[in-house]
This record gives structure tokens, sequence and C-alpha cells, in this order.
């Protein structure tokens, strides 16, 4: 009864995860366009996605606008995190990392409006006209992507051990070198699930993008919502659908790429005790 229970529960918990993307990828190959029944299979709203000259630039905007705010991202919650790393201060140490985890807690909407209210100001004084745009959601998004990168970068600096830096100083490299030739390798792991976190978090975001957006720069999400207006074109399901896809191929390259370097490691470990 016990196994029954835990199963059903199971079941249910990945039916209601999965059953709406099950739902629009079905869809998404109905050739009638319609929800209430379908009418027969077709690629049709692929092939219309891909004539989709404003929902292609929208997807590129969404590109580029999350890989360059990842990777400042990245670059800068590193830094970030080798200066708490090396900070003697516990009390200012502990505030400081408690600072950077009120932008996580925050609603979306109270970091969104903040920001416009922040870029309205700089725009007035500086008296610049069209300010929103490009420059100002690379900003937004580089900061929200900022304490996600930093949380994942963290707790590889606290796993390092303090007299592997300390040791290549005595051979004769500067602090510069031993950071980047000792401890910048054991912290890769951590940097690079910062920079995919964040990367997901900027491709994701809608509400903080459509407070510091413009009519001339126009992400995925952005796109998507102002379709809603009317009715959704149902291209929008085929390229959720390849979304999906693309990120369920990527998830089993990762998991096939680590179980072979864990099979690969076990073979040598084998040999080095044989």
């Amino acid at each position: 009864m016990k196994k029954f229970l835990s199963g059903g529960y199971m079941f249910l918990i990945f039916a209601l995860l999965y059953a709406p993307i099950v739902v629009l990828i079905i869809f998404s190959f109905n050739d009638g366009g319609t929800l209430s029944e379908f009418t027969g299979f077709s690629f049709v709203w692929y092939e219309e996605l891909f004539h989709d000259e404003e929902a292609l630039t929208s997807l590129k905007n969404s590109l580029v606008l999350a890989v360059l705010s990842s990777l400042m991202a990245t670059v800068i919650a590193t830094f970030a995190a080798l200066g708490l790393h090396h900070m003697k201060n516990k009390a200012v140490k502990g505030a400081v990392k408690s600072l950077t985890n009120i932008p996580m807690m925050n609603p979306d909407i109270v970091t969104g409006v903040s920001m416009m209210l922040l870029f309205v100001a700089v725009a007035t004084i500086i008296k610049a006209n069209n300010f929103m745009g490009f420059g100002t959601m690379l900003v937004a998004h580089t900061t929200f992507n900022l304490p996600y990168v930093l949380l994942s970068v963290m707790p590889r600096f606290n796993q390092l051990d303090k007299s592997l830096s300390e040791a290549a100083q005595d051979l004769g490299c500067t602090p510069t070198r031993a950071f980047f030739t000792v401890e910048l390798p054991e912290i890769v792991p951590g940097i690079i699930s910062g920079l995919m976190l964040g990367f997901t978090m900027s491709l994701d975001d809608f509400v903080i993008s459509h407070f510091v957006s413009s009519p001339t720069f126009q992400t995925l999400p952005l796109y998507v919502y102002n379709q809603t207006v009317h009715n959704v074109k149902f291209s929008m399901y085929a390229l959720c659908a390849l979304i999906v896809a693309i990120i369920l191929v990527i998830l089993l390259i990762v998991n096939f790429t680590g179980s072979v370097n864990t099979m690969r490691s076990r073979k040598k470990q084998r040999r080095g005790v044989a």
C-alpha cells in the first residue's frame, strides 16, 4: 500500500509538471490551428515560424542579451566572490553576503520598477531621449544575475585549500598569477554553473524586461506577451516545442558525458589498484 501511494504521488507530480508541455508539443503539430481538436499532423507552424522575421529577431535579441549579461555577471561575481573569500572581517563579510541575498528575495516587480526609475533619473540628468533599449536591459539583466552567479561561485571558494595558493606564492607566483594558476581551475565548475544559471534567468525574464525595454528592442518573452492581446500564433507553440527539444538534447549530452567520464575515472582507479 505504501509503495502504491508513493508511486501514485510521484505520477501525480510528474503529470502536473509535464502535461502542459506535452499538450503544447502535440498541438504544435496540429494542422487545424486550434486547441479544441487535433485535425491532422503537419509541420506548417514550424514553417511559419522560420518565416516570421519578428519572432526570429526577438529570439536573436533574447539570446544575445542572455549571453552578454550572463558573461558580464559571471566575471563580476567571480571577482566579488574572490574578494569575499579573502575578506578577514567576519562581521563585514556576513553583512555583504546578506546584502547580496536581498535582490533574490525581492519580487521581480520591485526590481523592475526600481530599475526603471533609476534609468529615468539618469536620462533626465543627462537629458537623453529614447534612453531605454538594449543598454538598459543589459545593465538590468546583469544586475539581477549577479546574486545567483555569486551563490554558485562562493561555495567553490569555501572548498579551496588555502595552502595551495600560499604554496604557489612561496614558489614565486604573484597573488594574481597564483589565482589564475591554482585557484581558478578549482572553481571552474561553480563558474560554469553560475554562467548557465544566469543565461537561463536572463532568457526567461519578463517582468524586469517589461519595465526597462523599448519598442525598438524586444525579447522573446515580450514578443509572446504582446500577442496575448490577440490570439497567440501557433508558430509560438512550435518555437516553445523546439526550445524544450533543445534543452532535452543538451541535458542528455551532459548526462551522457558525465557518465562516460565517471566510467573512465573508475577504470583508471581499478588499473591503479591492480
